[in-house]
């Protein structure tokens, strides 16, 4: 049968998980605005070397001085790692607040259980 100390115990156990994931969380979200700002940086460099007539390769094909129109959706082919890090950043990012709320639900159902437990005693 559970008791109220081992509850305390488990609680405790779950404070000092999301401490330790809010200042991982903050790690991440560096990352994230990282990539994405290595992302619109590489983008933007793309674009302006393509209207200064600079020749680009892009799947085995070599671009040089495309139509306006077209050169934003090259750039983003030529750039497509560095939006895969982005992403990649992103989900990591999200998965972890995911994480980080189902903590905190398990730590209020310890919570609830305790409040009950205490006031059977």
């Amino acid at each position: 049968m559970i008791n109220i100390v081992e509850i305390a115990k488990s609680i405790q156990e779950k404070i000092k998980e999301l401490e330790k994931e809010r200042g991982f969380i903050g790690k991440l979200a560096q990352e994230k605005a990282q990539t994405i700002a290595e992302y619109e940086r590489k983008i933007a460099i793309t674009i302006i070397s393509l209207k200064n007539g600079m020749e680009i390769e892009l799947g085995g094909q070599k671009v040089k001085s495309p139509p306006v129109t077209v050169i934003e959706k090259i750039a983003k082919g030529v750039c497509y790692e560095e939006k895969i890090a982005a992403e990649l950043a992103d989900a990591k990012y999200k998965a972890h607040i995911v994480k980080m709320d189902c903590l905190q639900a398990e730590m209020n159902g310890l919570q609830s259980i305790n409040r009950h437990l205490a006031h059977e005693a």
